[in-house]
């Protein structure tokens, strides 16, 4: 692993107005981003501790270090919180840091590029990578499920896709 960054997660704003703020994970188990302290916020200043307070609509609630009012809380809404890869585990062969799949070239079974993928969105249920193709004005969402994305190889910078039909045309 090398010590490149993972954004884990980023700010949502306040939660009240002792300084908490709602925080969205990107980590598959949503506390787990706690584990990972220290963190460093995408405006260099690092995180040492981060305290689990409540949940509120699709974030964790939490106190971070030095935050003590709801105007130092709002001020911090989009901020991201990353960490070293080498802080993370290892993943298993079939699973992948979403930093991984951003800026794959992507192509069909075929070997024909198809774009490359723009970012990977979650929604729920199953991921979807955003592809910039080729020829095309507008993204294509493709879903990121074994029968459609087969392959992924991170040495090659690349995987593949057999789309469904339609999907990759204007």
């Amino acid at each position: 692993m090398s010590d490149e960054t993972i954004t884990l997660g980023s700010i949502a704003g306040a939660f009240g107005v002792k300084g908490e703020v709602r925080l969205k994970s990107f980590c598959a188990e949503p506390e787990a981003i706690i584990d990972y302290t220290p963190l460093t916020r995408s405006d260099g200043k690092v995180v040492q501790t981060i305290v689990l307070t409540g949940r509120a609509k699709g974030a964790l609630v939490v106190r971070m270090d030095g935050i003590t009012t709801k105007e130092e809380a709002d001020a911090l809404r989009g901020v991201e919180l990353h960490a070293l890869r080498s802080q993370l585990p290892a993943l298993p062969d079939d699973e992948f840091y979403h930093a991984d799949l951003v800026g794959l070239a992507a192509v069909d079974t075929g070997g024909e590029s198809l774009g490359r993928v723009k970012s990977v969105q979650s929604n729920g249920a199953d991921d979807l990578l955003e592809v910039q193709a080729a020829g095309l004005r507008d993204t294509v969402l493709v879903p990121f499920t074994r029968s459609i994305v087969p392959t992924v190889d991170l040495a090659a910078g690349r995987l593949v896709i057999d789309p469904p039909g339609g999907l990759f045309e204007d």
